[in-house]
């Protein structure tokens, strides 16, 4: 009798812990970055891509630095991020595998209607820099280690400048916050295209420089190295960056619109 209570209880273990790593195995974990998650863009792809092979994604929003830390630390299955220097890093010590190009948007420059700075008038944004630090604007900047953030950094090195004035506040918040603080002190920042047509309706700010090649702001998915870490959903991540990066994909993407505007570019192709 013992040995049949024991038979049972080891039968019904194997099934609970078989049932937990099926479970395990229909999710996927995403480390993203906030700016894919503000404008509505993985709301809209996922759905279709969790039909089309029954699993579940479960999406981590934060600024790139953390997401590329996540997934150096095995806690997710892929990081979609917008920081090539970080990314290249992050693949050169062997913690991300098979980068793939997937889309890109623009970074912009948005601050009050009246624009004190006078930014609109800047020949490149290496002038709407020194226009702001020239006049001791206040400056919102993420101060988040996220991508966006390297790339402001990046452009106020670029323009020989370090953000020391008085008026600079890093504030350490996410970019639909940064937007939200910019706004009630009437300032300026640097955000993705896609963050601001989602806020852009409520806020008493506008796009006050834009064009310039140098905020061009490029996405990649890169699946975390199985070989680094145990447990992993290898078979769920490497479908998620193949179907991201496929036809099917990438015609999603270039279809997504907030309030009739593109936002982003499939680049995968």
């Amino acid at each position: 009798m013992k040995k049949w209570i024991a038979g049972l209880v080891q039968a019904a273990v194997l099934t609970t812990v078989s049932l937990n790593a099926t479970a395990d195995q229909e999710i996927v974990r995403l480390a993203t970055t906030t700016s894919t998650y503000n404008s509505g863009l993985l709301d809209s792809l996922l759905p279709v891509f969790e039909k089309e092979n029954d699993l579940t994604v479960q999406v981590i929003a934060v600024g790139t630095g953390k997401a590329l830390r996540m997934g150096q630390n095995g806690d997710v299955d892929l990081v979609m991020t917008h920081a090539p220097k970080a990314e290249q890093k992050f693949v050169d010590a062997g913690y991300g595998v098979k980068p793939a190009p997937l889309m890109y948007n623009d970074f912009v420059l948005v601050g009050p209607k009246a624009d004190p700075a006078k930014l609109k008038q800047a020949a490149g944004v290496a002038a709407a820099f020194k226009a702001l630090a020239d006049n001791n604007s206040v400056f919102i900047s993420r101060g988040d280690d996220s991508g966006t953030h390297k790339k402001e950094l990046n452009l106020w090195s670029g323009a020989d400048l370090k953000p020391t004035f008085g008026n600079y506040r890093e504030v350490g918040q996410g970019m639909g916050k940064v937007l939200q603080m910019t706004n009630e002190l009437q300032g300026y920042t640097m955000t993705d295209r896609g963050t601001w047509l989602a806020y852009e309706s409520k806020l008493d700010l506008e796009i006050v420089f834009e064009g310039d090649k140098l905020l061009f702001n490029p996405y990649q998915v890169i699946l975390v190295n199985p070989e680094r870490h145990n447990g992993l959903n290898v078979g769920g991540a490497a479908k998620l960056q193949q179907w991201l990066v496929s036809d099917e994909g990438q015609k999603a993407i270039d279809g997504f619109r907030k309030n009739g505007k593109v936002l982003f570019h499939a680049s995968a192709h």
